[in-house]
């Protein structure tokens, strides 16, 4: 219902002369996000799959594990100065009808970082981790790992027009790119993959890899986790905080995940030939 890009005059600087000329650039919007009617957080996002997004971010937060806990999405009555529904309020339905609880409103896994040590951080999170990871069988060669960022830009069409973008990608062990999404945060991105993935009845995504273009946060680590993905890839650095997560679950870390060269800082068993018997 969004748009992805916006149009705006712009004066280019460069040279002995300014020229005046259309841009464009990434759209970023508010989505609102309930659930039973009770608002639970706003997310600033790219419009556009925007159930996936809510869909993932509920994934995310440990409040919904497959599709059975989801039962409907969708759009409420936001409206612009003129009256015209904005399409930026989406209220999902538990399934039985349930409602969150009072403290979830201000106790999201991925805001209660805030105040806590790493070591609390990442036990607050392995609680809530319904598909466990550790003994997933997943083994990839490192050439097929260099291929992926290659075949996720190829799938940025906005990022090309806008240069704005991050962007995730969901691949299976085979190397093929299953689901692709942008968006102006790397959080968002992630959420949409995953809910595409949840509403498409694919939870957990056990042998499964999850790119993303920027750093690897705890933020993403968690995600991942909460998905059942073993195999977490990132263009970027990671952050200490995703490593220990990472190690603590048995998730395989990759970062700097460029040309033909990478870091790996968890689970490098997953990363070789597959083994013979």
């Amino acid at each position: 219902m969004g748009r992805a890009t916006a149009r705006r005059l712009v004066v280019r600087l460069g040279g002995a002369e300014r020229a005046a000329r259309p841009d464009s650039l990434a759209a970023e919007e508010p989505l609102e996000i309930r659930v039973g009617g009770e608002a639970l957080t706003v997310t600033m996002r790219t419009p556009g799959h925007d159930f996936d997004l809510v869909a993932g971010f509920l994934v995310g937060e440990g409040l919904v594990h497959d599709g059975d806990g989801l039962a409907a999405l969708r759009y409420c009555a936001g409206t612009d100065e003129n009256g015209a529904n904005t399409y930026n309020v989406v209220d999902a339905t538990l399934r039985g009808g349930g409602t969150l609880p009072l403290s979830t409103h201000r106790n999201l896994l991925t805001t209660s970082a805030c105040g806590l040590c790493g070591r609390d951080t990442v036990e607050a999170v392995r609680t809530h981790v319904r598909w466990p990871v550790a003994a997933d069988g997943l083994r990839v060669s490192p050439e097929l790992l260099y291929g992926l960022p290659d075949r996720l830009r190829a799938a940025q069409r906005t990022f090309e027009s806008t240069g704005g973008l991050h962007a995730a990608g969901l691949f299976d062990a085979e190397g093929r790119l299953l689901c692709a999404r942008e968006d102006v945060g790397r959080h968002n991105a992630v959420d949409k993959v995953i809910g595409w993935a949840l509403r498409e009845g694919r939870l957990p995504l056990t042998g499964h890899v999850l790119l993303v273009s920027g750093r690897a946060s705890f933020e993403l680590t968690q995600k991942a986790a909460l998905a059942g993905i073993p195999l977490l890839a990132a263009v970027s650095a990671p952050s200490s905080l995703a490593a220990d997560l990472a190690e603590e679950l048995g998730l395989t870390l990759v970062g700097f995940l460029r040309g033909q060269s990478a870091n790996v800082y968890t689970r490098a068993d997953r990363i070789g030939p597959p083994e013979t018997t």
